[in-house]
């Protein structure tokens, strides 16, 4: 899979696409990450220091992004190394430094619980940190189906899919496999689907992934992780009995298992992100209207449901499905979850008590409706969202 778009903001779509590079540009590419890398060791050991001088003092000395900002511009005066590299991608690590800063900053502050906060930059490590390079508008152009970065370094995108605008960013990276990739943002295009008059509401569940409304529309559990199970056990045993000491680096095999189990959890994300677009471009072009269940599965990791939970990828499922109905111009109904499994879609009628898993149907005690359960939540989402099916 080399392409894909992912909906960052109502008005930015993200188009990720796969590069091919030739020794020249690798290399070139890796020393401007080990600059940036460098750089950014730099702004944590700043920041740590501005820390202990403010605690042993009581004073307010801050680290901000004008502070970094100029010891970026000092650094680059005194130091050839770093001057080499372009400007722009070590400008924008400043400002994405600055940010991780200041959410843990006001995380502290707002005094949120310790696994609720964003923690503080870490240092970046040779041998664990991957590559990522963010050029602005400024720092790369595209010419003749090629993508020039500042710095003189030229690399191939692979091209499965035209840009509809012009990108205002974009972002150089190595995934854990060794590929590169190189992630644009343009401002979304609508592209309008005509009108079919067709509604529908969407439950998410662990057994099915998807119950909906519509029968012929019900996503069933995929479970491409239980498909690649044995083989993602065999590469960690393979890890685990070579795994070095701390602090050693890795033997040719270690890293070999560890490339291979990367390169299956990929396969597994893309086959999961794959039946989830290819299932909600089906759904919004069939109905006008979503009532979709705005569920947050994070209490399912502290369960015994949490494999089955993790390999539904009902948060993904969800994203893409929200994503696809904005960009076709479709009504999206986010409607809250609580209560869905005890109330009557038909009267409105609430049980007196919450109904245990194990518990597959609803009989309603006030008009005697009886139905399967996720049906009877699904048609709930419509009915707490104002809709009626057409």
């Amino acid at each position: 899979m080399t392409t894909e778009a992912i909906t960052e903001t109502a008005g930015h779509a993200r188009y990720t696409h796969r590069l091919r590079l030739s020794s020249t540009a690798r290399t070139s590419l890796e020393a401007e990450w080990d600059r940036c890398r460098w750089l950014w060791n730099e702004c944590v050991a700043k920041s740590k220091q501005v820390y202990q001088r403010n605690k042993a003092t009581g004073g307010k000395e801050t680290c901000g992004p004008v502070q970094l900002a100029s010891m970026l511009t000092e650094a680059r005066r005194v130091t050839p190394w770093l001057r080499e590299g372009a400007c722009v991608p070590q400008q924008q690590l400043i400002r994405d430094f600055g940010k991780s800063r200041a959410k843990a900053l006001k995380d502290i502050k707002a005094r949120l619980p310790m696994q609720q906060r964003a923690g503080m930059p870490k240092w970046k490590k040779k041998r664990e940190a991957l590559p990522t390079l963010e050029y602005t508008r400024r720092g790369f152009r595209l010419k003749d189906g090629r993508l020039h970065l500042a710095g003189g370094i030229v690399v191939r995108p692979v091209w499965s899919r035209e840009l509809p605008k012009e990108p205002s960013t974009v972002r150089v990276y190595r995934d854990a496999v060794g590929h590169w990739w190189a992630s644009f943002v343009v401002p979304a295009v609508t592209e309008e689907l005509p009108r079919t008059g067709r509604v529908i509401g969407i439950d998410w569940g662990v057994k099915e992934t998807a119950t909906t409304t519509s029968d012929t529309h019900d996503l069933p559990h995929a479970q491409h992780g239980k498909t690649a199970a044995q083989r993602l056990a065999k590469y960690q045993r393979m890890m685990a009995r070579r795994r070095p000491p701390k602090g050693h680096a890795g033997s040719k095999g270690y890293r070999e298992a560890k490339r291979q189990t990367a390169k299956l959890h990929r396969k597994v994300a893309a086959q999961r992100q794959d039946t989830g677009r290819k299932w909600a471009k089906r759904v919004v072009r069939d109905h006008d209207a979503l009532a979709i269940e705005d569920f947050r599965p994070k209490f399912l990791a502290k369960s015994t449901m949490a494999r089955t939970a993790a390999d539904a990828a009902i948060t993904a499922t969800k994203k893409a499905l929200i994503e696809m109905a904005r960009k076709h111009g479709r009504a999206v109904h986010l409607v809250h979850p609580a209560h869905t499994t005890m109330d009557c879609a038909q009267c409105g009628a609430r049980t007196k008590h919450a109904l245990p898993l194990s518990e597959r149907t609803y009989a309603c005690t006030a008009c005697g409706a009886v139905s399967p359960r996720d049906k009877n939540s699904a048609r709930v989402m419509l009915v707490r969202a104002g809709l009626q099916p057409g």
